[in-house]
């Protein structure tokens, strides 16, 4: 009798460990989905999907790996600009992962293009590029999977901070080397050089107070304009709607902003001092009364048109707050 039951356990057991015929087939095609996907991020970093493959990789079971696509307009009729940009810093990021030696199946970076996968952007109710998407191995995205472009810019270290946070994977964000920086700042020194020892019998030129006035403005106008953030979070230069073909160049958000917006502060922010300076010159100079008068007039006119409308874009950042153009 002992044996028997024995014998009969031991059956039961080997029963519940033979896996069925679904769970070899689902291992099978999840199988075959990693090899394929393996196969193209060998041949490129960042795997084109289009309608078809999109719905086989991506959205059906199963599925064991992250995917984060790129949606994006890059055809020259689109003139997204924007989307130019955040590709070569997609792909700076989707190469550091390939080529590190880090590299596993855990995560693969894709791309979706409006030509070429309409379909999904009208399948996730998408209507602007570029926007990135974090698909994780199990479930459906969240909230934090849809990446916030306009407040952390397109730069493929801020993209690697945030696949960290998804998908645990840390990526080393290698750069091919760009030598235009150290190239301007060497022939910069070498006009300054070059400069001084054409005029090294006279050097007053260097003690002038007008000079290193003019070199302090520069430098505060650039910093205060946000050219430090833009380095930071490499925001795009600005924003055109692939539906509408709408271009903004000011953010709507106090969290961010746009290349474009600052090179605009910093112009207003350089008329209102162009007028500041022109009223003390007319307030202390020694030209004739006339002379100085226009002077006074030209630097009212700068001062209240460039404030006011330096007042307006805090009000489209701000909303709610009282003052736009010429103060109403």
């Amino acid at each position: 009798m002992f044996p028997k039951l024995l014998a009969s356990l031991l059956l039961l057991f080997m029963i519940h460990k033979m896996p069925s015929d679904a769970q070899k087939k689902k291992e099978t095609l999840l199988s075959e989905k990693v090899g394929h996907l393996m196969d193209w991020a060998s041949k490129r970093s960042v795997i084109r999907l289009n309608g078809d493959k999109f719905r086989r990789f991506v959205k059906a079971p199963p599925r064991n790996y992250s995917v984060v696509i790129m949606f994006t307009a890059l055809q020259p009729q689109r003139q997204c600009g924007v989307c130019r940009q955040a590709d070569e810093e997609f792909n700076v990021l989707a190469n550091s992962w390939r080529y590190s030696s880090a590299f596993t199946n855990k995560v693969f970076f894709a791309s979706v293009d409006f030509d070429e996968g309409s379909d999904v952007f009208q399948m996730l109710n998408m209507n602007s590029a570029p926007t990135f998407l974090h698909f994780p191995s199990k479930g459906k995205p969240r909230k934090s999977d849809n990446y916030e472009l306009q407040v952390r810019g397109f730069a493929a270290e801020q993209l690697a901070r945030w696949v960290a946070d998804r998908t645990d994977v840390h990526i080393r964000v290698i750069r091919p080397p760009n030598y235009a920086g150290p190239l301007l700042l060497g022939f910069l020194l070498a006009a300054i050089g070059g400069l001084a020892y054409l005029r090294r019998n006279n050097l007053e030129f260097l003690f002038n107070k007008n000079v290193w006035a003019f070199t302090a403005l520069c430098f505060v106008l650039i910093m205060t304009s946000g050219q430090m953030w833009n380095h930071i979070r490499g925001p795009p230069y600005a924003h055109k709607n692939p539906n509408t073909g709408q271009v903004s160049y000011i953010h709507g958000s106090s969290q961010a902003q746009f290349v474009a917006e600052t090179h605009i502060v910093l112009l207003f922010n350089a008329a209102v001092t162009m007028g500041m300076v022109l009223l003390c010159e007319a307030a202390t100079s020694d030209m004739d009364i006339g002379k100085r008068k226009i002077m006074c007039v030209a630097g009212i006119g700068l001062v209240m048109l460039f404030f006011s409308w330096l007042l307006s874009i805090f009000r489209a950042k701000y909303h709610g707050y009282p003052y736009s153009f010429l103060m109403s």
